[in-house]
């Protein structure tokens, strides 16, 4: 199955407001309920109930997230949405200005089947140091 990139791009603004929104089952509902993520090669966030708790605990990390998309790109039912998201660590206040991306395959619906996350790890802990 290939998408259009109208329907990429569609599919790019409700996810990026379901993060915006501050609502994790906002997030977890672009998946399946049997799909997962795995962030920088961590354990896997698995169902709606682990992509949700996921989701809670980047919002709990950093209550004023604001993703930003910088682009999606599909090759078939592969894609790459590329984000940035900015706001302040809930512990140190330190501002944090974070850019990654995730891999997604979609089924025939548009729903995310299995995902991976990456960011830079090393500096995100950087900018919460501050």
């Amino acid at each position: 199955m290939s998408f259009t990139q109208s329907d990429l791009d569609d599919l790019a603004q409700r996810y990026t407001a379901a993060w915006n929104s501050k609502v994790p089952e906002n997030v977890a509902a672009f998946h399946v309920a049997s799909s997962s993520i795995v962030i920088n090669r961590g354990e896997p966030s698995e169902g709606h109930e682990g992509l949700t708790a996921m989701a809670a605990g980047f919002h709990a990390d950093v209550p004023d997230l604001h993703l930003t998309c910088d682009g999606i790109r599909g090759a078939g039912s592969h894609v790459v949405y590329m984000w940035t998201f900015t706001g302040h660590h809930a512990e140190t206040g330190k501002p944090l200005n974070v850019q990654g991306w995730e891999e997604w395959e979609l089924d025939d619906d548009m729903k995310v089947t299995s995902a991976l996350g990456w960011f830079d790890g090393e500096d995100y802990d950087r900018q919460v140091a501050g």
